[in-house]
């Protein structure tokens, strides 16, 4: 994997040292075309530039280097895209557009310009706004309720991950959220419960385990506290 690794990047400084093309970005050109484009939902591109350079920042690359073609396009290797600057004629917003090949004359309007203090609900859950992190989350599962930007399995990974670190609070409210938008799954229930025990809440541990066992009976951890619990309280 390294290896692949090492052999794209080699490939895509040979690329960009003898196709990119040497361009004199105006200051005003800088201003209108750097910032954060929507890629999806829960995604953003964001353009920079460094001593006239054009650079750009996707899924954790901090520096992409693309191949200039023009003032307006760029291709970027990782993503294998050729992208334009374009400028919407009646809302006037502006987006990167994907250049097909069968016909790079055609504009489209994909990516649209954000603002700087646009965040997405990742970005919302990442800084621990976990009201905002919901609301984005919801309206992404209202559009599509399989998006693979709302996977179960990932929030239960970063809920446990705090778990470990003992940020009870916070992996309560990613727990939340996972209940929030899997309301019939017991394993989000069930991970619920878990972190309230362990912050030292047993009565909501209590409710959330019982809430796990009615889309599950067969949950023996559920069923042992659940039965513990009440014992305990006759």
């Amino acid at each position: 994997m390294k290896t692949r690794t090492l052999l794209l990047s080699l490939i895509s400084s040979i690329i960009i040292s003898s196709c990119s093309k040497n361009v004199n970005y105006t200051p005003e050109f800088i201003a209108q075309t750097s910032g954060r484009y929507l890629f999806n939902q829960d995604d953003v591109i964001e353009v920079f530039y460094e001593n006239n350079k054009l650079f750009v920042k996707w899924r954790g690359a901090e520096k992409l280097e693309p191949v200039v073609i023009d003032e307006n396009t760029f291709f970027i290797v990782d993503m294998y895209k050729k992208l334009r600057f374009v400028q919407h004629p009646e809302t006037k917003k502006r987006y990167l557009s994907i250049i097909p090949k069968e016909n790079e004359s055609t504009i489209t309007y994909d990516y649209l310009k954000v603002t700087d203090s646009f965040k997405t609900p990742s970005m919302h859950l990442k800084s621990g706004n976990y009201e905002k992190a919901l609301t984005g989350f919801l309206a992404i599962k209202k559009q599509d309720s399989t998006n693979v930007l709302i996977n179960e399995n990932e929030f239960n990974t970063i809920g446990y991950e705090l778990l470990r670190k003992e940020e009870y609070q916070n992996a309560i409210a990613v727990f939340d959220i996972n209940v929030a938008l899997y309301p019939e799954s017991d394993n989000a229930y069930d991970s619920l419960a878990d972190a309230y025990l362990r912050s030292g809440d047993s009565l909501q541990a209590f409710h959330n385990y019982k809430k796990a066992l009615t889309f599950n009976n067969r949950n023996n951890r559920a069923k042992r506290f659940v039965k513990a619990y009440s014992e305990n309280k006759n």
